[in-house]
C-alpha cells in the first residue's frame, strides 16, 4: 500500500528508457568546426592575477540562420514523426578529445563564449541556454548533445583556456554579466544556466546574486560536495609530483565514464565496424592511450592543481548561499560518480531548495552528458522543464516525442501489448465497423471518450498503437499527481511519471482543455477518472461518471469530433478481491489512503455522489492468465455548428447522455463479440505468432 503504479492515475504506465547502444563508426573522422561565433571580450586584466574578467556586449563571427514564421515553428511541434533517428549523426566522446584539441591548440586570453555550429537550427523563440563546464573548463561537455539541444534553445558554451587563472568570483562576474544583459533584451523568457561539477556550483552562485531573475537551473553532478570528494587526495600529490610523472591523467580519464570496462567497450569496441570488435581489443586500448596527451593538454599539472583549489573554494561559497537560492532547478545525480558522492548531494540539495527537483542515473558516471545514454532533451521534457515564458505551457510548450523516444517508450512496453493482443476496431462515415484505426479522423480537434477499465490498464496498448498506425499522438487529461506533490511522502517519486509528460499528457483543468481542443489535438478523456479506474468489487465495465456533462460545450466551441469507446479485457488480467470498501475498515490501511490522498491535489470536491471520492488506493487484485484486450471506438458524433445550439443546458445534456450510451453500447458489443474469439486465450496467440511468425497480426472474432 505504500506506492500505487502509475496506469492508475490516466495516462500510460510507460517505463523511461534512455540507454541506447550506439554504433556510430569509430573510425570515420568528423572535424566539422565547432565555432560558429565567439563572444568577444573587451574588458581583462592580468590573468595571473586572478582578477574578473568580463565582457561587455557581444559580437559574433557569423549570425544564426532564421527559421521559419513562429506560426510554422508551432505547427512543427504538433507534427509527430515515428520515422527516422537522429542519433545516427550525434557525436561521440571521440569528437570531444578531437573538437577538444582543435580548441587548446591556439588558445589564450580570457574565458568566452562560443555557440557551437551544430546548435544554430533553434526557433526564434527559444530560450537562451548557459553551459557552464566542469573541471576540463573546454566548454564541450555538451557535445553529444548539441545536435538536439540546439533545437530548442539558443546555445552558448563557456570556454576557459587552459593557461586561464581567473577566480571563482571572477568567472561569477562573468556569467552574471552574461546573464543581466540577456535577460534586460528579452526580459520575458527564461535563461537556463546548465552546470556539471564546478560549473554547477557557478549557476548556483549566479542563481543566489540575482534572485530576481528567471533562471532555470540543471545541475549535473554539482561539486557542492567537495569536501567529501576523492580529488581532494589529488592536491597534495600534484604538489609533490614533478611535472614529467602524469599520474593524475590516466585517472581523470577513467573517470570520463563511470565504469573502465563499460568506458573500454563503449568508446572502442562499439565505434568499430562489427567484424573489427574481436580481434582488435588490444589495438583499442593503444588507442584509449594516446587520448592521455590530449587530457594532460586540457590539464597540466599546474593548471589541474589550480582548478582542484577552485573546486574547493566554489563549493564553500555555493553552499554558504544556498538559502538565497530562488531559481526553478533540476538536479542530475549519477550513482557510479567516483568523483563525487553525487546521489547523497542530490538528496540534500533538494531538501534544500524550495523549487527542486532530483532525477537519478544509477549506472552512469561523473561526466554524465558525455554518456551515450544521456539525452539531456528527453531529461527535460519528461520534467516538464522545457517553457518560453514565465510559466510552463503544458500545450504551447509541448514538444512531441521524437522516433527515437517512442521506440524506447514502446521496447520498455512490449510486453503488456504482447500479453494482451489489442484487438482495435473502429467505425467509418458509412457506419461500417472495420479492424484498425482508419474509422480513426486524421485531423483534429478529436475528443476521445471511453471507459477506464481497472488501473487504467487498457492505456499502454491505446497510445501505442495509436502512434504506431496511425502516427497520431493522444493527449491525455490526467490527475494532478502525475504532475505537482504537496508534500513528501507515499506516493512514487515524480520521475515515475516523465514518460507520461513526454507522451503528452497534462495536469486536469479546463485551461488544459480548452488549449488542447485549441490546438486541434487528438485529446484523450475519462469522465470517471481515477474512480472509475479504482473501482470496486462488482463494478466492472460500469460507467461512473458525473451527473452533468464537463466537456461537451468545450467540444462544441471548437467543433471537435467526439468519438465515444469501450475498452474490454480487465477482467480476462485480474480479478478485485480486497477493494476500497474493505481497505477503509482496517485502521493501517485507512491512514494509508488518507496519508496518500493528502500528498495532491485532491479533484471534484464540489462534486455529488459516489465521483465525488477520489482517495488513491491500491486495491488487490487476484492476476490471471492474461487474456485480450478489445477496443471498438464508435462512429464520430460532430459539433461542428452546434455552438449555439449546446449553449442550452437541456441540449447539452442529451448529447453528454447520448455519448455515454454510445460507450456503454461499445462495451457491450465488445463483451458479446469476444466470447467468439479464438484467439482470447494468451496461449492460443502465442501458438499462432509461433507458426505464422511474430509479425503477423493474430486474428480475432468476426465482424
Amino acid at each position: 500500500m505504500a506506492t500505487i503504479p502509475a496506469s492508475c492515475i490516466f495516462s500510460a504506465d510507460l517505463s523511461a528508457i534512455y540507454r541506447r547502444d550506439k554504433t556510430s563508426s569509430f573510425g570515420e573522422r568528423r572535424r566539422n568546426p565547432v565555432l560558429k561565433r565567439v563572444a568577444v571580450t573587451t574588458e581583462q586584466t592580468s590573468s595571473n592575477s586572478g582578477t574578473a574578467v568580463t565582457t561587455s556586449g557581444r559580437s559574433f563571427v557569423q549570425e544564426k540562420a532564421q527559421r521559419s514564421s513562429e506560426a510554422e515553428a508551432e505547427t512543427s511541434l504538433r507534427r509527430v514523426n515515428v520515422e527516422g533517428d537522429w542519433e545516427e549523426s550525434r557525436k561521440s566522446l571521440k569528437d570531444y578529445f578531437d573538437e577538444a584539441k582543435d580548441m587548446i591548440r591556439s588558445d589564450g586570453g580570457p574565458p568566452r563564449w562560443f555557440s557551437p555550429l551544430e546548435c544554430g537550427a533553434h526557433s526564434p523563440d527559444s530560450p537562451l541556454l548557459l553551459y557552464l563546464p566542469g573541471i576540463d573548463g573546454v566548454g564541450l561537455g555538451l557535445i553529444m548533445q548539441h545536435q538536439r539541444v540546439g533545437q530548442i534553445f539558443d546555445v552558448w558554451c563557456l570556454h576557459i583556456p587552459v593557461k586561464d587563472r581567473t577566480s571563482f568570483t571572477g568567472l561569477v562576474k562573468l556569467v552574471e554579466r552574461t546573464v543581466r544583459s540577456e535577460n534586460y533584451r528579452l526580459p520575458n523568457r527564461p535563461i537556463y544556466l546548465v552546470g556539471e561539477s564546478l560549473g554547477a556550483c557557478l549557476a548556483l552562485a549566479v542563481a543566489a546574486q540575482n534572485p530576481d531573475i528567471d533562471l532555470v537551473l540543471i545541475l549535473a553532478n554539482p561539486a557542492t560536495s567537495f569536501s567529501k570528494s576523492q580529488l581532494q587526495p589529488l592536491i597534495p600529490l600534484l604538489q609533490l609530483t614533478p611535472d614529467q610523472v602524469l599520474l593524475a591523467f590516466p585517472y581523470m580519464l577513467r573517470l570520463m565514464q563511470g565504469d573502465p570496462l563499460r568506458m573500454a567497450v563503449d568508446i572502442l569496441v562499439k565505434g568499430l565496424p562489427l567484424q573489427h570488435e574481436a580481434g582488435e581489443v588490444s589495438q583499442d586500448l593503444v588507442v584509449m592511450s594516446s587520448y592521455h596527451s590530449v587530457v594532460a593538454d586540457i590539464m597540466p599539472k599546474e593548471t589541474l592543481l589550480w582548478k582542484l583549489e577552485m573546486l574547493k573554494s566554489a563549493s564553500a561559497y555555493a553552499n554558504s548561499r544556498l538559502h538565497a537560492v530562488k531559481a526553478q532547478m533540476l538536479i542530475i545525480s549519477s550513482g557510479k560518480d567516483q568523483l563525487f558522492p553525487s546521489q547523497e548531494e542530490g538528496e540534500r540539495l533538494r531538501h534544500a531548495l524550495s523549487k527542486c527537483q532530483i532525477r537519478k542515473f544509477n549506472d552512469n558516471g561523473h561526466f554524465l552528458f558525455l554518456e551515450d545514454d544521456i539525452d539531456l532533451v528527453t531529461i527535460i521534457k519528461g520534467t516538464s522543464f522545457y517553457r518560453r515564458g514565465k510559466y510552463h505551457d503544458y500545450v504551447s510548450d509541448f514538444i512531441p516525442p521524437t522516433p527515437d523516444e517512442f521506440r524506447k517508450i514502446y521496447e520498455s512496453n512490449r510486453g503488456i501489448c504482447v500479453a494482451t493482443g489489442p484487438v482495435m476496431l473502429s467505425t467509418l462515415e458509412d457506419g461500417k465497423i472495420v479492424r484498425g484505426l482508419a474509422g480513426i479522423p486524421s485531423e483534429g480537434p478529436v475528443l476521445f471518450v471511453g471507459y477506464h477499465m481497472l488501473l487504467g490498464l487498457e492505456l499502454t496498448p491505446l497510445v501505442c498503437q495509436f502512434m504506431i498506425e496511425r502516427n497520431i499522438l493522444l493527449r491525455g487529461i490526467a490527475h494532478p499527481l502525475m504532475f505537482v506533490r504537496l508534500r513528501d511522502g507515499l506516493l512514487p517519486d515524480l520521475a515515475t511519471f516523465d514518460t507520461h509528460r513526454i507522451m503528452g499528457a497534462v495536469p486536469v483543468s479546463g485551461t488544459n482543455f480548452y488549449k488542447l481542443l485549441s490546438s486541434k489535438s487528438h485529446v484523450l478523456l475519462y469522465p470517471g477518472g481515477m474512480r472509475e479506474a479504482l473501482h470496486r468489487k462488482g463494478e466492472e465495465y460500469k460507467l461512473l461518471w458525473p451527473d452533468h456533462s464537463e466537456f461537451v460545450r468545450m467540444a462544441a466551441r471548437f467543433g471537435a469530433k467526439i468519438i465515444p469507446f469501450g475498452a474490454v479485457g480487465e477482467d480476462d488480467i485480474g480479478q478485485v478481491v480486497f477493494d476500497y470498501d474493505d481497505l477503509m475498515k482496517i485502521p493501517y490501511f485507512k491512514a494509508q489512503i488518507e496519508a496518500l490522498t493528502g500528498e495532491t491535489i485532491k479533484l471534484r470536491t464540489d462534486a455529488n455522489g459516489e465521483i465525488q471520492n477520489q482517495d488513491i488506493h491500491l486495491p488487490g487484485i487476484l492476476p490471471k492468465l492474461p487474456g485480450r484486450f478489445y477496443y471498438y471506438f464508435g462512429k464520430p458524433i460532430e459539433t461542428e455548428g452546434r455552438k449555439q445550439e449546446l449553449r442550452d443546458r437541456e441540449k447539452c445534456h442529451e448529447l453528454y447522455i447520448e455519448v455515454k450510451s454510445e460507450v456503454e453500447k461499445c462495451i457491450a458489443y465488445l463483451k458479446e463479440k469476444r466470447e467468439t474469439d479464438p484467439y482470447r486465450n494468451l496461449l492460443a496467440r502465442l501458438t499462432y505468432q509461433a507458426t505464422h511468425g511474430p509479425t503477423n497480426e493474430v486474428p480475432t472474432f468476426q465482424i
